[in-house]
């Protein structure tokens, strides 16, 4: 049974080799021109005013991952979506309650504030 296995590590070897060659083969071929241009921060081709780095509200964090939660449970729609006859009532109702949850964990989100951007 494992030699239905040896094509896929054969194949993930060989991926292996070839990424840690072409790295090599450049690490030892390539140009190495330092200079501060080189490194220097870039900005969008623009030299660069005051601190280059800024605090990011964490409102933009919390809607992203508010965002990911959302977005992530509508997906378990589809496969459900696809078998919804064969389900019958009994994975209607189960949807329903799913749907529901995720209708409370929304309404309590917007209760909160979570999603109002100021």
């Amino acid at each position: 049974m494992l030699n239905t296995y040896i094509p896929v590590l054969f194949l993930i070897g060989l991926a292996v080799f070839f990424a840690v060659f072409a790295v090599g083969v450049s690490r030892f071929l390539g140009p190495r021109r330092v200079n501060p241009v080189k490194a220097a921060p870039y900005e969008c081709g623009m030299i660069t005013l005051g601190p280059t780095h800024q605090a990011i509200p964490i409102k933009y964090y919390i809607i992203a991952m508010l965002f990911l939660v959302f977005d992530l449970e509508v997906v378990f729609l589809y496969p459900w979506a696809v078998v919804f006859r064969k389900l019958g009532i009994f994975g209607f109702i189960e949807m329903m309650i799913f749907v529901f949850i995720l209708l409370v964990g929304f309404i309590y989100v917007w209760k909160k504030g979570a999603l109002e951007w100021e």
